[in-house]
């Protein structure tokens, strides 16, 4: 694959084409890209050294760069449509992610959910232990406050993205299999496709004893996988033992070639963070990492931005945001925030995501939902989707009301959403916002109005 100096991406402000923004300006590559509107994150790539503009508009092509799209941009977009009439090299941006991996040995992570945190964590005990890892996640790493980087190391960390099948564009060297959902199938078609899309990826990893994938995933259990399978029964190859959680912690022991690793802290909380950090602490290990040093570095891990992310505390009111959509996702959290609560009321906020998710997974919500002990629930946030006859907000609501596990919810349509939660929330609450959309900007708003108010 050729090498290109400059690079413009097409949506450079969302998250994942952000990290490669980042990594390209690292590396010493010219960039350049539009987005539809101003964010942070723009902001911060200005900053960083790339030309951006918002809008998008032919005339903003460079007529030498390698222009980077993802799989949202459509073929009418004006700048996809220059770079094929100039005959530009035309990227989609898991090739271009492909590229700047090429020197380095890429340690992948994949699954339905739990990619960020997975890598994220590897990343952060990796440039912690003084590998100087390259990196490309979906999110926000507290600890190295950024989401992509390039770095003089061997390894090179990153998300392989299932839901477009553009992780099989990839060769890793090694990789983490977290699980396999049946999500994104507009792309798959059938849950067999999707499967065997899984395997396909596990056959192209390098080296197999650098391959992980979660024990406790029916689907990863029933493929016949080589590496290493780890979960908390007694049949996988890392074992997971002893897992208590105190307060917004978590402590497990580990078995592993015949070698027991006891009491490992991670500041995180839930079932599903023990099983990623143990795929972490496996892969770590057989990278040759000293155990000491792994432990020191699981111990420092700040967190992901929007994955159970502290935004504040007012009144006594605690308020978090969270990235979680799917309701296996939702479910997962909501379980660890009950038990890190320690009794507190918890209370939710959450914007469903996309109208054909909404569709696909209708009568998972209220299961997953009702593990708090309030639920406000806004308005389907679209991602640019067209609505769905009967797929909306008020419709998912009526499903809450039908549980009986649901009795405290209610529906409020976005613009009323703030005021609503003002005379909700109380002192004491651990209070979370959930979804894939703009509600994570209601943590910050309501802080500041709770603080006015005071």
């Amino acid at each position: 694959m050729t090498k290109h100096s400059k690079y413009h991406f097409i949506g450079i402000g969302g998250i994942g084409m952000s990290a490669l923004a980042r990594v390209a300006l690292q590396k010493g590559k010219a960039v350049s890209g539009s987005d539809a509107r101003e964010s942070a994150i723009l902001a911060a790539l200005r900053n960083e050294g790339a030309q951006v503009s918002i809008g998008h508009d032919a005339t903003q092509v460079p007529q030498d760069s390698c222009v980077v799209y993802s799989t949202d941009i459509s073929e009418t977009n004006p700048e996809k449509q220059e770079a094929q009439k100039l005959g530009l090299p035309l990227y989609h941006r898991s090739h271009c992610l492909d590229e700047l991996m090429q020197d380095f040995h890429p340690l992948l992570v994949t699954g339905t959910h739990g990619k960020t945190t997975t890598s994220s964590l590897l990343a952060h005990v990796l440039k912690y232990l003084q590998q100087d890892p390259g990196y490309a996640i979906g999110g926000l790493v507290q600890s190295l406050h950024s989401n992509g980087g390039w770095g003089k190391g061997k390894y090179f960390v990153a998300e392989a993205d299932e839901s477009d099948r553009s992780f099989l564009v990839y060769s890793p060297f090694g990789a983490i299999v977290t699980n396999i959902g049946l999500d994104h199938l507009n792309y798959w078609n059938t849950e067999q496709e999707l499967i065997q899309g899984f395997f396909k990826f596990y056959q192209k990893v390098q080296e197999k004893k650098l391959f992980f994938w979660c024990f406790e995933d029916s689907r990863l259990s029933s493929l016949s996988l080589e590496g290493t399978s780890y979960g908390f029964s007694s049949q996988a190859a890392l074992c997971i033992e002893n897992v208590s959680y105190r307060g917004w912690n978590s402590h497990f022991s580990i078995r592993l070639d015949g070698h027991f690793y006891p009491d490992i802290h991670i500041p995180m909380i839930g079932k599903h963070n023990v099983l990623n950090a143990s795929a972490v602490w496996g892969l770590c290990i057989r990278l040759g990492l000293p155990e000491e040093d792994i432990r020191r570095a699981f111990q420092t891990f700040q967190g992901v931005g929007r994955r159970v992310e502290k935004k504040g505390e007012v009144r006594s009111i605690a308020v978090y945001d969270d990235y979680g959509h799917h309701p296996t996702e939702i479910s997962a959290t909501l379980e660890a925030l009950k038990i890190a609560s320690a009794g507190r009321r918890l209370v939710v906020a959450f914007q469903p995501h996309r109208f054909t998710r909404t569709r696909d997974s209708f009568h998972e919500f209220a299961p997953a939902l009702q593990k708090a002990d309030v639920i406000v629930l806004t308005d389907i946030y679209s991602a640019g989707e067209a609505p769905i006859e009967g797929i909306d907000a008020k419709s998912l609501y009526a499903t809450l009301v039908e549980k009986k596990g649901c009795p405290h919810s209610c529906y409020v349509p976005k613009e009323h959403l703030l005021e609503t939660l003002v005379r909700v929330v109380c002192p004491g609450d651990v209070f979370v916002s959930m979804g894939a959309g703009d509600i994570t900007q209601i943590g910050s708003k309501l802080l500041q109005t709770l603080d006015e108010n005071l």
